[in-house]
């Protein structure tokens, strides 16, 4: 990441972010004139071999254009195009950092999978509070189903094509369809809304089972319960054990393993050997019970 932070201050002011102006930072990234094959391989040798930053720059420069193409084709998930160029721009730089030229490729080919790596993260973090794709298979099913549903709900049967198509389960093409369906919701009401309309807001129509006298009561019975369990899970225990757990962990001025093998005339080893015993045998009585 070094690399990266080291190019952009060498970036001129147009073209190092894309800022409010995003179409003079377009301009002037489609002024930079494009490399040929033999100009290319000459900077990345530089960079590879040499570590020239100012050729590393070079190849970054040429390559702003490729990136605004790339992040334009992520312009329907309704986030700013300036940032998904901006990340983009990021991914660019990843990619001449680890750019080989010996590979005998030319640095886009590369650079693609880069560029739209850091878009594709950009989009998940971004698009919706709660995250939608988490696993491989959610993520790829996020960037390829909203050109392959057509716009309409998916019917089973295409369900079952997408998914014998892009090597995923039908249930997997289902799920992630409710997901895109789906939409960020306040809880709390909009402070603009007309009292005359039903709100859609969970905070109107979601209840508040707390002070339920009906829960409240099952909660005290519950505690109740799990005290009395406790209680006698202790009770089974020898003096010794019985005392050691209780000024370890149920007095509020808790005893330390020193302090006890002091007072018992043991080693902190032992203490700890004691109170080790004590657990297990109170855990198999309250797993019992």
């Amino acid at each position: 990441m070094a690399t990266e932070t080291a190019l952009t201050p060498a970036l001129t002011p147009a073209l190092a972010v894309p800022g409010v102006n995003l179409g003079s930072y377009i301009q002037a990234v489609n002024s930079v004139s494009m490399l040929s094959a033999e100009e290319e391989r000459t900077l990345a040798e530089h960079f590879f071999f040499e570590q020239d930053l100012d050729a590393a720059r070079q190849l970054v420069l040429a390559h702003l254009r490729f990136v605004v193409h790339i992040a334009r084709s992520y312009s329907g998930y309704g986030l700013p195009q300036a940032d998904l160029i901006q990340e983009g721009n990021v991914g660019l730089m990843k990619a001449v950092k680890r750019f080989d030229p010996r590979m005998g490729v030319r640095l886009v080919s590369f650079a693609v999978h880069w560029i739209k790596a850091e878009i594709h993260e950009y989009v998940i973090r971004n698009w919706r509070i709660v995250k939608v794709a988490t696993t491989k298979a959610q993520r790829k099913l996020f960037f390829n189903l909203r050109s392959k549903r057509k716009g309409h709900r998916l019917s089973l049967e295409e369900a079952s094509a997408i998914a014998a198509d892009l090597n995923v389960t039908t249930a997997q093409v289902m799920e992630m369809e409710g997901r895109l369906a789906a939409h960020d919701m306040a809880f709390d009401a909009s402070p603009d809304e007309d009292e005359d309309h039903v709100s859609q807001a969970p905070v109107h129509y979601l209840e508040d089972g707390r002070y339920d006298p009906a829960r409240l009561l099952e909660d005290s019975d519950h505690e109740s319960f799990e005290l009395n369990q406790l209680h006698t899970a202790l009770e089974g225990l020898d003096t010794r054990s019985r005392d050691i757990l209780k000024r370890r962990w149920l007095d509020d001025d808790k005893a330390t393993l020193h302090e006890l093998a002091a007072e018992y005339g043991v080693s902190a080893e032992r203490i700890r050997q004691i109170e080790k015993t004590a657990m297990d045998k109170m855990r198999l009585s309250l797993v019992a019970s």
